[in-house]
């Protein structure tokens, strides 16, 4: 979960299910007629940053030579990756193998602009369900990804070890600790309040794990949720600025010292390669004693359009379930801390990656946003991550900050 999308854009789109459906652009790229052999294919993501554009670039080609294929592949900003995929349908060029960020796909698939694994007698059996409920629309599975992530705690250990603090296990160990922790310019912990996706998605474990419901905002668990965050920021254990933050920001703030822990997500390991401070990672603390710490699930997934050549569509089915095999899942895990959605690599994974055991046991349990709105889930998180600035700037309490939230 890394970039924002607005929601004139998933409107436009969503406007737009005849043009999706209709299009042929795979086909028009050459490679093969409908019904006869097809030795290339297209393919559309967002995997443009350095070191996730070449690791990508490896399995696919992998892939591809597994198949018989050529792949030309096109990579985007992922913030322009929506509107991409407006303008290729509206030429008629979408692309055979489309990636999308996980929530994304049960908008699109509403749309008519995706075809269904079932199809193409894809096998879907042994991926973790959070990632299947996120493909899932209208009880059709439109999309596999290879591995997934998810948030956690991360903490300086040198610095807890010296202050003779346990890594947090409940809100009140995470308090506790945030305060004995902040000292001069370094504060407890710090997290990202932003006024994204972002902002929605890491306050989504704590709204989760208290057992607080995106169908029904107005309760006392997520009002409960919110206070927590508020109370960090009221004391001076998380700075004023988390309403400010990206998660690469938070980041920067643990790397420079400036933070003891924080929430963030597995993809910031190779960040805090050169830190000159051994660090640790834990499960998302539970409110209170038997609760299931609940994390968003975060990943991409590879989707099949809806480009009318049967063929070539057929073989981007092919390709998925390639990149989504149990070497190549195994594979993208380890490169680039992720964790296999196949739940049966789990065991040999953590092995592998020691530093990954507390993300592999989150995902376990980790949610998919869409899961239970499907396409209405970005009204709501909007409505999330306003109602987080509002309690957290002190313009409203809590509850009510929820409640002026989703008024809008």
């Amino acid at each position: 979960m890394r970039r924002n999308r607005t929601l004139m854009t998933v409107a436009a789109l969503a406007a737009a299910p005849l043009i999706l459906a209709s299009c042929s652009g795979g086909g028009a790229n050459g490679g093969g007629d409908a019904g006869g052999e097809v030795d290339s294919l297209t393919m559309l993501d967002y995997w443009n940053n350095e070191p996730d554009k070449t690791i990508m670039q490896g399995v696919i080609d992998d892939c591809a030579e597994e198949i018989g294929v050529e792949i030309e592949r096109e990579t985007v900003p992922g913030k322009d990756l929506i509107q991409k995929v407006l303008q290729r349908s509206s030429s008629k060029t979408l692309p055979d193998i489309l990636m999308l960020d996980n929530p994304d796909v049960q908008e699109i698939a509403a749309t008519g602009g995706l075809a269904p694994l079932s199809r193409f007698e894809v096998d879907t059996d042994g991926f973790a369900q959070g990632i299947l409920d996120a493909a899932t629309y209208e009880d059709e599975i439109y999309g596999l990804a290879p591995a997934v992530n998810t948030l956690g705690i991360f903490y300086n250990k040198t610095l807890l070890d010296e202050a003779g603090i346990e890594p947090p296990k409940t809100w009140d160990d995470l308090k506790a600790a945030s305060a004995a922790l902040t000292e001069g310019d370094r504060y407890g912990v710090a997290f990202s309040a932003i006024a994204t996706y972002e902002g929605a998605w890491q306050f989504l474990p704590f709204m989760w794990t208290n057992g607080g419901d995106e169908t029904d905002l107005q309760t006392p668990e997520v009002a409960e949720a919110l206070q927590l965050w508020v109370d960090l920021v009221k004391d001076g254990s998380a700075s004023e600025g988390v309403v400010n933050w990206s998660q690469a920001d938070v980041k920067d703030q643990f790397v420079a010292g400036k933070a003891a822990m924080m929430v963030n997500g597995p993809w910031q390991i190779p960040a805090l390669a050169d830190t000159d401070f051994e660090w640790g990672s834990v499960l998302v603390p539970v409110n209170e004693e038997g609760q299931t710490p609940v994390a968003p699930l975060g990943g991409e997934v590879l989707t099949v359009p809806e480009t009318g050549d049967e063929a070539r569509q057929a073989k981007a089915a092919e390709f998925i379930g390639c990149i989504t095999n149990e070497d190549n899942s195994m594979a993208v895990a380890e490169a680039r801390f992720m964790v296999p959605t196949r739940t049966d690599l789990v065991d040999a994974y953590v092995e592998k990656v020691p530093s990954m055991e507390a993300f592999t046991q989150q995902v376990v349990d980790a949610r998919s946003r869409t899961g239970k709105l499907g396409e209405e889930w970005p009204t709501v998180a909007t409505v999330i991550y306003n109602a987080v600035q509002l309690a957290i700037t002190g313009e409203a309490e809590p509850a009510e900050a929820l409640e002026q939230a989703a008024r809008g």
